[in-house]
């Protein structure tokens, strides 16, 4: 795939209009034009500056490589090795992180600061909180290390999927001159799959953490432990939730 297409595929997967990009990068929009047709080549800066504001690395989008594919099926636990480590892998439940996803967004709705890096974290922190606190998993996402903060790995998938089957709705919307991509559920959650125990850490989540910014949500997940403790790009390990300090952890350890 060429840098063009790339540019263009990622630029419509977030819903931004060839204006948008270029009002990001700070140049005209005859020029994104052109970056997609591969008429015009981008600058270094440029380059850098795409891959901030896509989450991508630069060799991604030079070709260099992959983003790799993830597969939302059911996946059963287990672990891998890498790089002489064990890693673990979690149980996916699908139903589940859509119901999740679901209930997440009934409860914050109609706060405007609520947008896709805000439910990223969100997300993030009640499956964190979860396993921490009962060493199990509540959804069992994948959550990767970006630039921004975790970021769950099978979000876009599922919510295509959701929006072609009218389960929620995506717009575009802005919050304080920034663009946002608004969730818009069309059905409430279905709380017969929810246990009690995760419904009381989604909302101690949402009571936490959804008022918050998206700039403020992102800097505060880059201090959490797992999330420091991970290579740029690679899968954030559950088990390092039991590496938390003070204000992350959700656990009082000393009585046990």
């Amino acid at each position: 795939m060429n840098v063009g297409r790339k540019i263009r595929e990622l630029r419509q997967k977030e819903l931004m209009s060839q204006a948008d990009l270029a009002g990001k990068l700070g140049i005209q929009r005859p020029a994104i034009s052109q970056v997609e047709n591969n008429e015009r080549k981008l600058s270094g800066d440029e380059l850098a500056r795409l891959s901030v504001i896509f989450q991508v690395s630069t060799d991604y989008l030079l070709g260099l490589e992959n983003i790799p594919d993830v597969k939302i099926e059911e996946r059963k636990a287990g672990y891998v090795v890498k790089n002489d480590a064990r890693v673990s892998v979690p149980e996916f439940q699908r139903n589940k992180f859509e119901e999740v996803l679901l209930y997440l967004l009934e409860k914050t709705a109609g706060k405007p600061n609520i947008g896709e890096t805000v439910i990223y974290k969100l997300l993030y922190f009640a499956d964190s909180n979860y396993y921490e606190m009962y060493e199990e998993q509540m959804t069992g996402a994948t959550y990767r290390k970006l630039q921004y903060g975790p970021v769950p790995a099978e979000f876009t998938a599922i919510v295509e999927e959701m929006e072609k089957a009218k389960v929620l709705r995506v717009i575009k919307d802005r919050y304080y001159g920034y663009q946002l991509k608004r969730y818009i559920p069309e059905k409430k959650p279905n709380l017969k799959l929810l246990k009690a125990s995760e419904k009381d850490i989604l909302d101690k989540v949402i009571e936490q953490y959804s008022d918050w910014s998206a700039k403020r949500i992102s800097e505060y997940s880059h201090n959490d432990m797992p999330w420091k403790a991970t290579k740029q790009g690679d899968i954030i390990d559950y088990e390092l939730v039991f590496y938390r300090t003070a204000p992350y952890s959700v656990r009082n350890y000393e009585g046990e």
